[in-house]
């Protein structure tokens, strides 16, 4: 989808004048990095909605919409249930309370029976793996990319002194 098609959606009508910023899909360092770091940090969040919820984060910042949007499907059907499972072990062993049964099922009567008993642990568990998961995203791709962008400048300034 094209920027002007994106931005042309009905539900972006309040925020058609920030959607012309060239940051919000650009593909620097800049906008990139920071976009892939409120990917994570939303994909761990027990909340439906994580590409919206990034989306309107990565507006605020001004950083890549697109980018912050897909990398929030880290956390898909495969994975959720360990990302959750471990979330709430972490958050139950800091808040040193009493380990439940834990079974993720995206149901109405799971949340209304067992994500109630669970949701302190959990989501205390989703913020801190989320901040450091999005920490380290943040701090590998910018020193990934950082080391990249300086092998590409060797090579072009190696084969300019050849010729």
């Amino acid at each position: 989808m094209k920027r002007h098609q994106f931005s042309e959606r009905w539900f972006l009508t309040p925020f058609r004048h920030l959607t012309d910023d060239h940051r919000l899909w650009g593909i620097r360092r800049k906008n990139v990095v920071p976009a892939v770091a409120i990917g994570v940090f939303f994909a761990f969040m027990p909340v439906p909605g994580h590409p919206i919820w990034a989306s309107f984060a990565a507006l605020a910042w001004r950083v890549n919409i697109p980018v912050a949007a897909l990398t929030t499907f880290l956390a898909n059907p495969l994975t959720i249930g360990p990302m959750y499972f471990f979330a709430y072990r972490l958050g139950a062993w800091l808040l040193n309370m009493e380990q439940q049964p834990f079974d993720v099922e995206m149901s109405f009567d799971w949340v209304t029976h067992t994500f109630v008993n669970i949701w302190q642990p959990m989501l205390l568990g989703c913020l801190l793996l989320g901040t450091l998961s999005s920490l380290l995203a943040y701090v590998g791709l910018d020193l990934l990319w950082r080391s990249s962008l300086g092998n590409y400048k060797d090579r072009k300034r190696e084969q300019r002194n050849k010729k």
